[in-house]
C-alpha cells in the first residue's frame, strides 16, 4: 500500500525512507508530530504515530476499501461517533475504522498522543494473505462483518487481553522487525475472529458536538482567567450546559475532573512563574493563579508539585539558568 501520496496531500514531508520503512513529519501552528510506516506485506501498512499538538486538519478521502485498526498508547483522540456526535479513544482503547470519516480536524485535547495503526487495502490483501500464510482461517472482510462496521468507527474500551499484542509491536529488535510485525498482526486478526464482543459501555458515552465545543469553551476561559474563581454551577451557568453532562464531556474530552485539571494546570503555570519572574514573591504568583492566601498556595502547590514553591524556585531555578 503506497501512503506517499496520502501523506503528501496532508502537508507531511518526508525525513527519511528506505527499505519499506518511511517516516512523515507534520506541522502547524499547535505543534508537529511523526508517523513511522512499515510495508509488512502487500496490502498491510503499521504506522507509528507520535504527535505533540493540539489538532491536525485531515484531507484524507479514501479512495479504496481499508479497514483500519487504531490502537492508543497515550494520550486522547477525538472521533466521529455519529451524525453530530463525538466520543474519544484513550489508553488502552483499540478502534475498528473504514476510514469513511476521515476528512477534516483531529483533535488530541491532551496536546499529545501516541500509538499505531494497522491498515489493510482490502482488495490486495484478498489475494496477499493466502501468499504469506496458506489456508489462513480469517480475513480482515470477515472481520469487518462480524463487528457490523459502517460509516462511523467501533471502539472496544481497553481490551485485556489484546494489550499484549500491540505492547510487543511497539518494542522489536530493529533485525526481526518486519517478521515480527507480521507474525503479530496475523495474530491480531486471529483474535479479533475469536473475541466476545463487548457490549457498548456507558461509561464511554457520545456526546453532541455543541457540548463538546462548550466544554472547550470552558477550559479556554478557565486558562484565560486563571487569577479569578468560578464555581461549577456559575461556568454551568455561563456557558449554558447542565452540570451533569459538563462534569462528563470535560472528564472524557481531557481525561479529569474540572477541578483536578484547573488545579494542575494553576500549578504548571505557577512553576513557570517561578522560575521565569523571579521579582515576584510568592504571593503575587499564587495571587496570579487564583489564590489570594499565600498559605493555601504553598499548601496547594506542594501537593501538585511535591516541593513548596521557594523549594521549587532553588532547586529547579539552577537547572533552568543553565
Amino acid at each position: 500500500m503506497d501512503t506517499s501520496k496520502t501523506f503528501e496531500t496532508e502537508g507531511a514531508s518526508l525525513l527519511a525512507q528506505s527499505d519499506g520503512c518511511a517516516v512523515w513529519q507534520f506541522r502547524n501552528a499547535t505543534g508537529d508530530g511523526t508517523m513511522t510506516t512499515y510495508d509488512v506485506f502487500p496490502g498491510v501498512i503499521l504506522c507509528f504515530n507520535d504527535f505533540h499538538m493540539e489538532c491536525y486538519n485531515s484531507s484524507f478521502v479514501a479512495d479504496r476499501r481499508i479497514l483500519a485498526i487504531d490502537h492508543c498508547r497515550e494520550g486522547w483522540m477525538e472521533y466521529l461517533a455519529g451524525d453530530g456526535m463525538i466520543a474519544y479513544t484513550a489508553a488502552g482503547d483499540m478502534k475498528l475504522d473504514l476510514r469513511r470519516q476521515h476528512t477534516g480536524a483531529f483533535n488530541f485535547p491532551s496536546c499529545h498522543y501516541h500509538g499505531l495503526t494497522v491498515a489493510f487495502d482490502l482488495e490486495i490483501i484478498s489475494h496477499s494473505l493466502s501468499d504469506e500464510v496458506k489456508d489462513f482461517p480469517v480475513t480482515p472482510a470477515e472481520i469487518i462483518t462480524r463487528f457490523s462496521l459502517g460509516s462511523y468507527p467501533r471502539v472496544l474500551h481497553k481490551v485485556a487481553e489484546t494489550e499484549h499484542i500491540f505492547s510487543e509491536m511497539y518494542r522489536v529488535p530493529e533485525k526481526i522487525r518486519i517478521p515480527y510485525f507480521k507474525v503479530k498482526i496475523l495474530e491480531l486478526l486471529l483474535y479479533l475472529d475469536a473475541m466476545t464482543i463487548p457490549a457498548d459501555e456507558e461509561e464511554h458515552p457520545y456526546f453532541y458536538r455543541t457540548q463538546v465545543e462548550k466544554v472547550k469553551a470552558i477550559k479556554r476561559f478557565l486558562t484565560e482567567h486563571l487569577s479569578e474563581n468560578y464555581t461549577q454551577e456559575e461556568l454551568s451557568r455561563r456557558f449554558d450546559i447542565p452540570m451533569t453532562p459538563m462534569k462528563t464531556c470535560f472528564r472524557s474530552v481531557y481525561g479529569e475532573a474540572i477541578g483536578t485539571w484547573l488545579a494542575g494546570y494553576r500549578m504548571n503555570q505557577a512553576a513557570e512563574l517561578l522560575l521565569r519572574e523571579r521579582d515576584l514573591s510568592i504571593a503575587e504568583i499564587g495571587s496570579r493563579v487564583g489564590y489570594d492566601n499565600a498559605g493555601k498556595f504553598t499548601v496547594a502547590f506542594k501537593k501538585i508539585m511535591k516541593l513548596t514553591p521557594s523549594e521549587y524556585r532553588r532547586e529547579r531555578g539552577i537547572t533552568y539558568e543553565n
